[in-house]
């Protein structure tokens, strides 16, 4: 493994040069509560335009026993860095292909084929393993296992978005685990805590599902929350 810049241990992937978060979901988060309108035409109706879209992603996520395991290797960045936005344990996951904001109507194409591809492939097995940061602002853990058979998983989800012809941009993929985000006046905190996960090491875990899910990043001045669209389970299970 190589390592990111800072502390911790990279997530596997090609561009190790890019620090910034690789996930269109994990944005500034500040944006919204430093200037509510960049960004947006003063005529239109945001609400309206947020009704008819919604904000997507497809994604992996660790079993409870796993997390955990993490959760208590942060127990104590939890009470020394209250501070920083911290991701709600039960939306951790490992983003395997980001499409942006799409029409509602975009979505129910691609529940048939991702079922179709779900039930078509075994479970991959994977640990949380390490820590590290992008830019200084957002925390990490990486991703130890079959990287290999999750790179093949993410080509074929992001192979079936393609054939349902929704446009993405097609990052590389760099598996990691989201923690946290600092505020702006904050440039050490997730460096600290990245290197307090450096040696961490949790347990093997398969699998079971792949995710369809939604994000309201940008839909008010509170936490970013998700919640699945929909969900199968893979069929090797």
């Amino acid at each position: 493994m190589t390592q990111a810049r800072g502390q911790g241990t990279e997530p596997a992937g090609d561009q190790q040069d890019q620090d910034r978060d690789p996930d269109g979901d994990q944005q500034d988060p500040d944006r919204d509560q430093q200037d509510p309108d960049r960004g947006q035409d003063r005529d239109r109706n945001p609400d309206r335009d947020r009704a008819a879209t919604v904000r997507v992603f497809i994604a992996l996520a660790p079993p409870d026993e796993a997390k955990d395991e993490l959760e208590a290797a942060l127990r104590p960045a939890y009470d020394a860095y209250p501070r920083m936005r911290w991701n709600r344990i039960e939306d951790w996951h490992i983003t395997l292909a980001f499409l942006g904001e799409l029409p509602v109507g975009a979505v129910p194409p691609l529940r048939p084929p991702l079922a179709d591809l779900a039930a078509s492939r075994g479970p991959v097995e994977l640990a949380l393993r390490g820590g590290g940061h992008f830019d200084e602002r957002v925390l990490w853990s990486g991703i130890d296992g079959d990287v290999d058979g999750l790179h093949r998983l993410a080509t074929d989800v992001r192979r079936v978005v393609k054939e349902c012809g929704i446009p993405f941009e097609d990052r590389p993929l760099r598996p990691h685990l989201t923690l946290a985000r600092a505020r702006r006046d904050d440039r050490s905190s997730v460096v600290d805590v990245a290197a307090g996960l450096a040696g961490f090491t949790g347990r093997r875990w398969r699998t079971e599902r792949l995710h369809l899910v939604a994000s309201d990043f940008g839909r008010g001045p509170g936490p970013i929350r998700y919640r699945d669209l929909e969900a199968w389970t893979f069929g090797g299970r």
